[in-house]
């Protein structure tokens, strides 16, 4: 039972007629908020919403004041809680003493009371406990929950405005499964099946924490994203640059007409050469960078901005090193590609996708369209290496590395999950193959001959 408590005199009861309550019924859309009585069931009825939500309710009479009092049962859920869950609370509150029953309900009501929380103060505190700074695993204080920005914008952006006034304990999933269907049909901006799917995703860790001893703002029933339909099938990216697409796209970006900075332009030339990540490589730091004017020069990048959290040592090709001498412009520059706006930090890291679509609102046309290209972001740079690296006869396994994926496969025999745990070998060997081919094909493909007469040349 629930502890919400109405009161009304019993002259005042309204039926919109009785009948024998079906599951069907309450399924039914009205045009306006409708109760229907129980003929099965004295004093059981349920209230419609337009919206369709279907909500049980039990009324008895209170016999120190003769007045009406309402019992809200629960809200009506085809597989959990249906017309006999409801007629069986029914009873069951029919069975009490009266007064007894007003005194739990007095209880109930005073103890939300003090509750007090609503599913978007709810969600403001989930937000502030996962941002909560906590010692990590390598010794630096990081937010608990490193990816939490993504996850406090689904929140904010799409539970809050619809479902935020509302108790949690009565969000069901019938209100999940409404506001996935609003943001598939673009009713918080462009349709989008991944922001559907991130928005369930943070729901359901919002109801899993909440449920958690010691909080227990709901209950560990209430699971509002259980068996909720499923979402349409999200299409894996496929885009790759061809051969004249990276040749164009290589002398593009030399071009002096761009409306955006040289060291922009050389982070995506060295995402493609060195198959990271934008977040990773951006922050490239000097003390990152190691052996340069040697034989074997790499990019440590340190777990915290690894999507693994875990230490990523890069070798790295001599055009990769071409584009880094020319990045670093002066002794005093720390970070590679340092912003052209904020002196001493490193680029945003959306500056790489701004620059390839462009930015309307201060009419800057993307790279894309400037050079006529098909448009494609960084991330499809890392999967153009990969192809050529492929098609160069590299293994799987060697690839998987280089682009910081769990090995589980080399030369086609599957790899048993323990001793990818047991063989921590970071292959620089492997790694340094793939991308000095790379480099190499790259070289073939843009016209541009190995730099062999000293360390200083720059990148084409």
């Amino acid at each position: 039972m629930s502890d919400t408590i109405t009161v009304e005199t019993a002259a005042k009861r309204a039926h919109n007629g009785s009948t024998v309550l079906t599951d069907r019924m309450c399924e039914k859309r009205v045009e306006e908020r409708t109760k229907i009585y129980d003929r099965k069931c004295r004093g059981l009825y349920v209230s419609i919403t337009t919206a369709g939500v279907a909500t049980f309710s039990f009324k008895f009479t209170d016999p120190a004041t003769g007045k009406q009092r309402t019992v809200l049962l629960g809200v009506y859920n085809p597989e959990t809680f249906g017309v006999e869950h409801a007629r069986s609370r029914a009873y069951a509150a029919k069975a009490m003493d009266p007064a007894a029953l007003v005194e739990q309900l007095h209880q109930r009501k005073a103890q939300k009371a003090r509750h007090g929380i609503t599913v978007a103060k709810m969600i403001e505190e989930r937000i502030d406990w996962m941002s909560t700074l906590e010692k990590k695993k390598d010794g630096e204080m990081r937010c608990r929950v490193e990816s939490w920005k993504n996850t406090a914008s689904h929140l904010r952006r799409f539970v809050k405005p619809k479902l935020g006034h509302m108790d949690p304990r009565e969000v069901t999933r019938q209100h999940i499964a409404e506001l996935s269907n609003d943001i598939l049909e673009g009713k918080f901006g462009v349709p989008s099946v991944s922001n559907a799917r991130h928005m369930r995703r943070a729901v359901s860790g919002l109801y899993t924490w909440a449920g958690e001893a010691g909080r227990d703002y709901v209950s560990e029933t209430c699971r509002p994203c259980f068996n909720l339909p499923k979402l349409p099938k999200e299409h894996a990216r496929e885009r790759m640059l061809t051969e004249d697409e990276i040749r164009i796209f290589w002398h593009g970006l030399d071009r002096d007409d761009l409306p955006w900075d040289r060291r922009t332009r050389l982070a995506l030339k060295f995402e493609l050469v060195t198959m990271l990540r934008s977040g990773e490589l951006l922050c490239a730091h000097r003390d990152e960078l190691f052996d340069l004017d040697g034989t074997m020069p790499r990019f440590d990048v340190p777990a915290k901005r690894v999507k693994k959290r875990r230490v990523i040592q890069q070798p790295l090709s001599d055009l990769a090193v071409e584009i880094i001498r020319e990045a670093l412009t002066g002794d005093g520059q720390q970070f590679v590609f340092e912003s052209p706006v904020y002196t001493g930090q490193p680029i945003h890291r959306t500056a790489l996708g701004t620059a390839l679509r462009g930015r309307p609102d201060k009419e800057m046309p993307g790279i894309c369209e400037v050079l006529g290209l098909k448009p494609f972001t960084p991330h499809d740079l890392r999967r153009t290496a990969a192809t050529l690296a492929g098609e160069l006869g590299f293994s799987e396994a060697a690839i998987a590395k280089c682009l910081d994926h769990a090995v589980t496969k080399d030369h086609g025999e599957k790899i048993n999950r323990v001793t990818g745990i047991y063989n921590q070998s970071k292959r620089m060997q492997q790694k340094r193959a793939v991308l000095d081919g790379i480099a190499a094909e790259l070289r073939r493909i843009i016209g541009q001959p190995k730099v062999v007469d000293g360390p200083m040349r720059l990148a084409a």
